[in-house]
């Protein structure tokens, strides 16, 4: 009864969501390829009147070269995002955001987004009942509320005829994000049902924890609008040591139904929900996207899995040794990558070794194929509302990382990673335009914390000093350079210095000599230092 409630209570409220705009979706902006929507307090352009952005002319893309793993130019939407569909679009200034400017930046509020927050996702069995169940009504209003300012594409930008006919469809809050989890990850669409299946451009590659850190911020931004309730953030379920999926029972995320148990119980609120975006062999033999129709229920049969690829799910000496790895990123820069932080996190190696490994799934892969049914596949995997449970810990153990080695930002591979993937490439398929590199940064520069991050004592010294390393990064070449010239400079001083000296000394008397010969003269007597 009480979740009915909050649910009831909370359909008076709107929101705004994340991908296409709906402004931006008719044939005139798309064919001018703009999207610049008005702001609603003064009705101009990206708010420009009120100082809060512009019109950027051109989208400034990335140049950098690509990795190897996608052979094509030209075949795919997704390829230097956004320019197919528009090459202008919103530029906002200070700590303005959003498709219009008419948001804040994460981590900022109030009217002129002056005011800094910082807000702390907490662990789901730390919630009290009424907040648990308030969490959960909130999925369900999600779920049940049209996004009044986002549409899906149902088509290609050449199956809409390069813009002339639009082909966008409507969605719900949730659907919108589980829509995009499957187009950031489908395959190309190659014609005559062929297609390229080795491309993601959210997955097995260094964009994979920023990207998944975006998109769980701007869902939290879009129930936050929704429901108005703006301290609102996403749970966590810390899966370490697990014996079980402890989150699925009728209480949280819903248990097993008895008499099926591919399905969940009927007592859940989440047994009701149709899923969508789930048959990607159906959309590439058809050469078609997923349009958000409904596909049928939620499915999850946890642990019943090909326990050969996944054992058991991830340890504290798993998690423990992935933060071990100093490197972000390594060889390849895909699932074949050793010793890197991303990859074994990701699961594609083994958190033993750091040695990549096709046969197992570990780490997050690991509780993507446990769950054995929705959520075990890629493109659909976020129409099981564990999934944000599940990521939100994930999130969690980047920020360790990023707050154990406090990484510079030109550590995120620039360069050469699979194609969406470089630190300057714009993440597919936002709107407002975000770049990889943009949140490889700590949690609390977003507005956010872990609470079980709050306990570990804070770094000072290492956050003090961290913006001196980085202007002594950018000027070391220049202090090399000042370095080798003030030793030859030094070298010539010093000789000219030792040879007046001996000059003077042979003139003293004996009982003026210094007690210890030169270096040159006496080397027995000084201790050498091998470094």
């Amino acid at each position: 009864m009480l979740l009915a409630a909050l649910y009831c209570l909370l359909w008076s409220f709107r929101t705004s969501a994340g991908h296409f705009p709906r402004a931006c979706a008719s044939s005139k902006s798309l064919m001018e390829k703009e999207c610049c929507p008005p702001w609603a307090g003064d009705g101009s352009p990206c708010g420009r009147l009120s100082g809060r952005g512009s019109c950027q002319d051109d989208v400034i893309l990335s140049t950098a070269p690509l990795g190897p793993q996608f052979p094509f130019t030209g075949v795919d939407d997704r390829e230097s995002w956004p320019s197919i569909f528009y090459n202008r679009t919103c530029q906002c200034f200070g700590n303005f955001m959003g498709f219009n400017c008419g948001s804040c930046k994460f981590g900022f509020r109030g009217p002129r987004c002056t005011e800094r927050r910082l807000l702390v996702r907490r662990n789901i069995f730390d919630l009290s009942v009424p907040e648990k169940n308030k969490f959960l009504a909130y999925l369900t209003l999600a779920k049940h509320t049209t996004s009044p300012d986002y549409v899906i594409p149902t088509g290609t930008y050449g199956q809409m005829n390069h813009g002339t006919t639009p082909l966008f469809n409507d969605v719900s809050v949730y659907d919108l994000f589980v829509w995009m989890h499957y187009y950031v990850s489908r395959d190309t669409l190659l014609g005559d049902s062929e297609v390229w299946r080795d491309i993601d451009f959210a997955h097995e590659a260094p964009g994979f924890l920023p990207w998944h850190r975006l998109f769980l911020l701007l869902w939290e931004q879009e129930i936050q609008k929704l429901t108005g309730d703006e301290n609102f953030t996403i749970p966590y379920w810390d899966w370490r040591d697990a014996e079980n999926c402890e989150v699925c029972t009728d209480e949280y995320m819903g248990g097993r139904n008895p008499a099926n148990p591919n399905l969940l119980s009927p007592a859940s609120f989440f047994s009701s929900w149709q899923i969508i975006c789930s048959r990607l062999e159906e959309y590439n033999s058809r050469q078609a996207l997923c349009n958000g129709t409904s596909e049928g229920p939620l499915l999850r049969n946890p642990g019943n899995h090909d326990k050969a690829r996944t054992p058991r799910l991830p340890s504290s000496a798993d998690v423990e040794f992935c933060l071990s790895l100093t490197q972000y990123e390594s060889g390849s820069m895909d699932k074949a990558a050793n010793f890197s932080f991303r990859n074994t996190l990701e699961g594609f190696a083994s958190p033993l070794t750091g040695i990549a490994d096709a046969s197992q799934s570990s780490m997050h892969n690991a509780l993507h194929i446990y769950m054995n049914g929705t959520m075990s596949q890629v493109p659909g995997s976020a129409n099981d509302p564990i999934f944000l449970l599940h990521h939100s810990f994930v999130d969690s153990i980047f920020e360790q990382w990023l707050r154990k080695y406090h990484p510079l930002q030109d550590v995120y591979p620039e360069a050469n990673a699979p194609i969406g993937h470089n630190r300057e490439s714009y993440m597919v398929p936002f709107i407002p335009l975000y770049r990889n590199g943009d949140f490889f940064i700590s949690s609390k520069d977003l507005g956010y914390d872990y609470s079980y991050l709050q306990d570990s004592e804070p770094d000072i010294f290492q956050d003090y000093i961290k913006p001196y390393l980085e202007q002594a990064r950018r000027i070391w070449p220049w202090l090399t350079g000042a370095a080798v010239v003030g030793s030859v400079l030094t070298a010539v001083l010093g000789g000219l210095t030792s040879l007046l000296c001996r000059r003077k000394r042979n003139q003293l008397p004996e009982e003026k000599q210094p007690l210890l010969m030169e270096k040159e003269d006496y080397h027995n007597v000084l201790y050498q230092s091998h470094l």
